[in-house]
């Protein structure tokens, strides 16, 4: 089998991650109160939340360490349709298409090409989350604010789980990949929750500017509550707006 593509270029590009933040901010009572996935065991060495640790890691496996083939074929397709930067191609195109009146047609007829690969990646990484996660579970949001802040050591990849970059510019990435799914109705109402957890993420780690190395201090509770706040009620349309900008997204 082919190597598999980098961890970062597929967290940044292909990541379809389940969350449903509108739960998460209003009537999460339900998810919050029944309990759900495996019991994991405790590991030696590990910092950070642990099923955030398990999550991260497990997407590792499925996307790096051991893809399977059909995911590193759906990789490669994109690589031939948008070539070897297809997630920077993506962005750029998504850039110069926002802000025009044709841009759900037009981006969508970009992307379209692509829905074979999309659906495959979607379909993969999506059963990762779900074997750790419900969607909607509130828990998500713990997960993708200590991913953030750089506080999830897993010794058994000897690293962190973190964004890679400075600015990390996987987040405006995933938000064009979400998007390009919502418009070809590829677990589009998955995508339209998770959307709001990937900038809250993103203000997260720009906020925290955490070492990319080593495992860092958190940030305080109060802030973390602010930006919580501040990005999980947001819909789409308004975080298309919010990473048009740079860093991104704007930050409260």
């Amino acid at each position: 089998m082919a190597a598999g593509p980098g961890r970062r270029e597929l967290l940044r590009a292909s990541a379809a991650l389940t969350a449903g933040a509108a739960l998460v901010v209003g009537g999460a009572g339900a998810a919050a109160a029944a309990p759900y996935g495996p019991e994991l065991p405790e590991i030696p060495g590990m910092l950070g939340d642990r099923r955030a640790n398990e999550v991260w890691y497990l997407l590792d496996q499925a996307t790096l360490y051991h893809p399977s083939q059909e995911f590193t074929d759906a990789y490669y397709a994109l690589v031939s349709l948008y070539g070897g930067g297809w997630d920077n191609t993506l962005l750029n195109t998504w850039r110069k298409m926002v802000t025009t009146d044709g841009y759900r047609r037009d981006f969508t007829d970009f992307v379209t090409p692509a829905r074979g690969p999309l659906e495959v990646m979607s379909r993969i990484q999506l059963a990762v989350f779900d074997a750790v996660y419900r969607p909607g579970d509130p828990r998500l949001v713990r997960a993708f604010a200590q991913f953030g802040q750089g506080v999830l050591y897993d010794p058994r990849t000897q690293a962190l789980h973190i964004m890679t970059g400075k600015p990390p510019g996987g987040y405006p990435v995933w938000h064009v990949v979400m998007r390009a799914m919502m418009f070809l109705g590829i677990d589009s109402r998955r995508w339209e929750h998770f959307a709001p957890l990937n900038a809250f993420a993103c203000a997260v780690q720009l906020t925290a500017e955490p070492d990319l190395e080593h495992v860092n201090e958190p940030l305080p509770a109060r802030t973390v509550r602010r930006l919580a706040a501040h990005w999980l009620p947001r819909d789409v349309t308004r975080l298309d707006r919010d990473f048009q900008s740079f860093p991104y997204p704007q930050q409260p």
